[in-house]
């Protein structure tokens, strides 16, 4: 069915991008005009307000969603359609104008940034249903989160602590802030359970990926794929920070990843228990998440989007 025929929701964050979202919307307002998108809008007002937006579009039977924003809009708005009872998920298709911080998610699905190419992307109508992870955790009343990224435990939580004051810097605050955690972040003891083992010890990270990139750039994760049913899997074991400094570079191109401190997995689900009294962070697709012991699970084809 082409574009133009179906009713649209657009959701726009406007601090996104350092405030950029609500400086460029009427630029992309014009552009959606023209291309004869039927849509209403909305700006978000409060961290995690794109979660409400989306279940009364579905309410208003929409089931095209546009994001103007960033990382973790798209991960507000997949959790929006993740916790709605009404359809199933992967009956709610989205479509991203990328405006933010690190835009790791859409390098995975080369989703371009400059905004009329995107809105061409959307307009094309080429559909493709990723994998999510579920986060479930076990020792606090909290309810489940969803991502459609990366999450993670220890040193990478701790840089997104650290990240949201350089914000205005683009994609070089996640360098800024591993630098500056280098200093203060302590390993940590971990168990995870996975496949039916475990593996215990002193700990750097825990890293749970569906794409390929995270953390403006970084790759993370050895080989990822959103569509193959199973999570990415890295620990990166008892690293000193002189080990940290030395493969800074390599967070970014990926070979962090050979090293021998670093276990590679494949899996369907993980569980993680932290042994420790300063327990670290967990974060999922950059959005700081808490943290306690958690259960993560893969839900195959369960995020639709335009592509």
């Amino acid at each position: 069915m082409p574009a133009n025929s179906l009713s649209w929701f657009v959701i726009v964050n406007p601090t996104s991008g350092n405030g950029l979202a609500k400086k460029k919307w009427p630029i992309i307002e014009r552009l959606l005009q023209q291309h004869k998108f039927k849509f209403n809008y909305a700006y978000t007002e409060y961290p995690g307000h794109s979660k409400k937006l989306v279940k009364q579009a579905l309410k208003q039977n929409i089931r095209n969603i546009i994001c103007v924003g960033g990382d973790g809009t798209i991960h507000n708005i997949v959790n929006g359609i993740m916790e709605q009872t009404y359809v199933a998920s992967n009956s709610i298709n989205v479509g991203v104008i990328p405006i933010g911080t690190g835009n790791d998610w859409v390098k995975t699905h080369k989703i371009p940034k400059d905004f009329e190419r995107a809105i061409e992307i959307i307009k094309k109508g080429q559909i493709a249903t990723q994998d999510l992870g579920k986060i479930e955790f076990l020792n606090v009343n909290k309810n489940p989160v969803y991502y459609n990224n990366l999450a993670g435990i220890g040193f990478d939580g701790y840089v997104v602590s650290k990240v949201e004051k350089y914000k205005n810097l683009g994609a070089i605050a996640y360098l800024i802030g591993a630098f500056i955690s280098l200093f203060s972040f302590k390993n940590f003891e971990s168990k995870v359970i996975v496949n039916s083992e475990e593996i215990s010890g002193k700990t750097l990270m825990i890293l749970v990926g569906l794409c390929k990139y995270s953390g403006g750039g970084m790759q993370l994760t050895e080989t990822p794929n959103p569509f193959d049913g199973l999570f990415d899997v890295s620990i990166v074991e008892d690293f000193s920070k002189i080990d940290i400094l030395k493969n800074l570079p390599n967070l970014f191109n990926g070979k962090i990843n050979t090293l021998k401190k670093v276990q590679r997995i494949k899996t369907a689900a993980i569980k993680i228990h932290v042994d420790q009294n300063e327990i670290p962070f967990i974060q999922a697709d950059g959005e700081l998440m808490g943290n306690g012991d958690i259960n993560i699970t893969l839900i195959p084809q369960a995020f639709s989007f335009y592509c």
